[in-house]
């Protein structure tokens, strides 16, 4: 290849981006590498590193945050390649969902024709930028060759009852008579037609993620490599609770009313209990005509309210009374049931108790139908309390109206409570979780066709794994009204049963889009084979995940359904690892004039326009200088011109020189490949720039500078901006790529300077220095600047109220 003369981004960048894949200098591969390859590229095989960005959805188009993203995985990636490690970096698309469909239905084109225009767009933008993926392993969710086997995975779990069909609400729009999903819905009204969106029960298919919810939990305290927070908002979610289950007797019926609490010790504060709209108890102890249709109006008006905005403390706590009592279980008083909005059937038992002296929403309630507030505990003696105050008292004190228990610190008489209603009969202990089945079911075209028939003779019956995979049919009229277009194509709907061969209709449902990204990154480890989901040898290879990087906004339920599905396919057999992902960096958003960029703010930035005016390495050094990658970056125009004037330097310094030989080269030398390689190790890659541009400034005053510290200079910049690099150190005369060069290392010794300079500062002014040996102490210093007569003159007649000391470096003295 015959070099450029002059910095040309515009040229260099697609010349290399070429190179490196006709050299197949990104392909990973398992096993004996040294007969792979060629031996000068050859790389330790027992170091794997699986290094994974979270797959874009393939919208249209790259964005500044897909920018970012993917461009801190590869510099990892090329960073790690060029110290031994055997790295896969692959990439693909999370290609079903939602959006595809609203563009169809806006554009009247056909979801998969959209998304795999896209796919094409946005594989050519990814290239553009120079990312060192595999691009033998790519996958797009939405091909057969993919679901057939997340098919075959759910056929499984149906076998072994970890996948079910229930009853549950959904979003109805009745106007287009189809189910919305959450992001459809906008302030109560369906997006499309904005008529009102209700809450309608319907059957739906759940994973038994619940049954994995200790598990789930457990590991949470064996992630060392997880960012605290996000493991924090997992155990919330998760939400594991310790408590009693206790029964209320309906009065003049059989019924009784099973409640969870997890404040045992408030039971006796008991003074109401509360029923989800849904409960089907209420339609079974209502007979008044009148009282059922004011149930019903009061059913409608919560069936229109999204279950976010039930459970939001701003939601006002509206009820209505049944006429019903109930027996308490342990004072046998009667007790007013109610039937409450903020009580949702999906979560507990659909009932809750109501303590308003110690729980503020049950306190708001009560204020505001008139119902009794009763103490039962009180803070502890000395502590100052008002009676009858105007919020509930939620903390730990002293039991009082409690019976036997009057006297008894709370926490203790939880378990002394608990143990009382386990002996009546009328209670027991408990565990609960916040956390629910995953529900999968979407009632949309653009997903995987869940595989079940239904056959009047054998019930829901899985389609036989040889039959697999069930294709979506692409021949269809997609208009997104009147519910799945599935339902009206005759040859999908209808088929045999697969166990006695007789007439059945498939499910028309199709699988939520987190299915498909909660095993990916397993099918990157053999994404040709044809045997299963992933060849089991590959897949024990590499993962799991050594590190996996992406956004904030996916630390709860993408990660929390990737460590699921994990620990099934591991309870199946597929694999033996319980955890996908060793270590994790959730990087920050892209932020400009204040807010994240998107397109509905107006303040985007193409990074189509950053390519063609600068160069993708201009973009990606921006990217990673301006901010660590766990914060949000704040754009900023200066900084990219900024940027791009920095590399022309680097380039005028390489190519243009003085160049020649100085021994004092070596001490910044190794300093700067120390503090680079420190912090490439730490992702701290606005820190390890920030040191090249120092040794720039360093190099760029000496009258000539090394062979040996420019080509070291361009190996340390390689992993930031990679085709600016290649192009410089073809220009050294190097006939192979820098990928095939082992990443610099320092010599310890060369870092130990014979002097240093050390400031001499009085009252924080600089008044002198003196060379000095690297472990001089502060006493030494202080000898040495008695013989400096500029110095003493700023000390003479005052008096020394503290010196300031840093080794090697300062030493302040403050006089008054």
């Amino acid at each position: 290849m015959k070099p450029t003369v002059t910095f040309e981004p515009q040229k260099i960048e697609p010349k290399w981006q070429k190179y490196w894949e006709e050299q197949g200098l990104f392909k990973a591969m398992e096993g004996d590498l040294s007969q792979k390859m060629d031996p000068g590229f050859c790389r330790d095989d027992t170091q794997k590193f699986y290094l994974l960005e979270m797959f874009p959805y393939p919208s249209g188009r790259i964005h500044m945050g897909h920018v970012r993203n993917y461009t801190i995985g590869d510099v990892v990636a090329r960073f790690l390649r060029m110290r031994g490690k055997n790295v896969l970096h692959p990439m693909g698309w999370d290609a079903f969902g939602m959006p595809a469909e609203n563009a169809a239905i806006k554009n009247k084109t056909h979801p998969a024709k959209w998304t795999k225009e896209n796919i094409a767009t946005m594989r050519d933008q990814l290239k553009r930028m120079g990312f060192s993926y595999d691009w033998d392993r790519e996958v797009a969710t939405c091909d057969p060759e993919y679901y057939r086997w997340e098919q075959q995975i759910f056929i499984e779990m149906f076998e072994k009852g970890l996948a079910y069909k229930k009853q549950s609400s959904v979003n109805w729009c009745e106007s287009c008579q189809t189910v919305l999903a959450n992001e459809q819905v906008e302030q109560g009204r369906c997006w499309r037609c904005e008529n009102s969106v209700i809450q309608r029960p319907l059957e739906q298919w759940f994973l038994k993620i619940t049954a994995y919810a200790e598990e789930l939990l457990q590991e949470t305290y064996r992630l060392p490599g997880w960012p605290e927070r996000v493991l924090t908002m997992q155990r919330d979610w998760i939400g594991k609770s310790i408590g009693a289950n206790a029964r209320f007797q309906v009065e003049g019926s059989g019924e009784e009313i099973e409640i969870f609490t997890t404040r045992p010790d408030t039971l006796y504060g008991v003074t109401f209990l509360s029923l989800a709209a849904e409960h089907p108890l209420v339609d079974r102890l209502i007979k008044d005509p009148n009282k059922k249709q004011e149930i019903q109006k009061f059913r409608e008006k919560v069936r229109s309210i999204n279950h976010e905005k039930r459970m939001s403390e701003e939601y006002e706590k509206e009820g209505i009374p049944l006429g019903v009592n109930v027996i308490h279980p342990l004072t046998s008083e009667k007790v007013p049931l109610f039937v409450a909005n903020f009580v949702l059937m999906e979560y507990g038992t659909g009932a809750v108790m109501a303590v308003p002296a110690h729980d503020q929403r049950d306190f708001d309630f009560a204020k505001k139908y008139g119902l009794p507030i009763k103490e039962v505990i009180v803070p502890p003696v000395g502590a100052i309390h008002e009676l009858h105050p105007q919020s509930a008292y939620v903390d730990p004190g002293i039991m009082i109206h409690s019976s036997q228990f009057d006297g008894m610190d709370s926490e203790a008489a939880k378990t002394a409570i608990v143990a009382h209603l386990e002996k009546l009969n009328k209670g027991k202990s408990k565990t609960t979780y916040k956390l629910r089945d995953w529900g999968i079911s979407r009632q949309r075209y653009w997903g995987t066709p869940i595989p079940i028939l239904y056959c009047d003779k054998c019930g829901a019956v899985p389609e036989k794994i040889e039959n697999l995979p069930v294709k979506l049919p692409l021949d269809v009229e997609f208009t997104g009204e009147g519910g799945s277009p599935l339902k009206k194509i005759e040859s999908f709907m209808h088929a045999k049963c697969p166990t006695c061969n007789g007439p059945a209709r498939r499910e028309t449902d199709t699988m939520d889009t987190f299915m498909e990204s909660s095993w990916y990154f397993l099918r990157y480890c053999s994404p040709k084979f044809d045997q299963g989901p992933f060849e089991k040898k590959a897949a024990e290879y590499w993962m799991p995940v050594d590190q996996y990087i992406g956004g904030i906004e996916h630390a709860v339920l993408h990660l929390l359904y990737s460590r699921f599905f994990t620990k099934v396919l591991r309870d199946l057999g597929y694999i033996s690892i319980s955890e996908p992902f060793k270590n994790l960096l959730t990087q920050g958003m892209v932020i400009k004039d204040g807010a994240k960029m998107s397109k509905s703010k107006g303040n985007v930035v193409d990074p189509e326009y950053l390519i063609e005016k600068y160069g993708a390495d201009t973009a990606r050094l921006f990217c990673l200088f301006a901010s660590p990658p766990e914060k949000d970056l704040d754009w900023n125009d200066a900084a990219v011109e900024g940027a791009f004037r920095f590399l022309k330097r680097v380039w005028q310094l390489v190519t243009v020189g003085p160049h020649g030989n100085y021994e004092d080269e070596k001490f910044w030398l190794h300093k700067t490949i120390k503090r680079v390689t420190e912090d490439l190790e730490r992702f701290q890659f606005n820190t390890a720039i920030a040191a090249l541009m120092e040794f720039y400034n360093f190099l760029s005053e000496k009258e000539k500078v090394s062979q040996e510290s420019i080509e070291h200079f361009v190996l340390l910049i390689s992993p930031f901006t990679p085709h600016f690099a290649e192009e410089l150190w073809s220009l050294l005369g190097k006939k192979e790529s820098l990928l095939k060069e082992s990443w610099p290392t320092y010599d310890p010794a060369a870092l130990k300077l014979d002097k240093v300079t050390v400031v001499v500062q009085i009252n924080g002014k600089l008044r002198g220095k003196a060379e000095l040996s690297p472990e001089v102490t502060q006493e030494e210093v202080l000898e040495v600047i008695k013989t400096d007569a500029k110095i003493q003159g700023y000390i003479e007649g005052k008096q020394v109220v503290k010196t300031i000391f840093v080794p090697g470096k300062l030493l302040n003295i403050v006089v008054k």
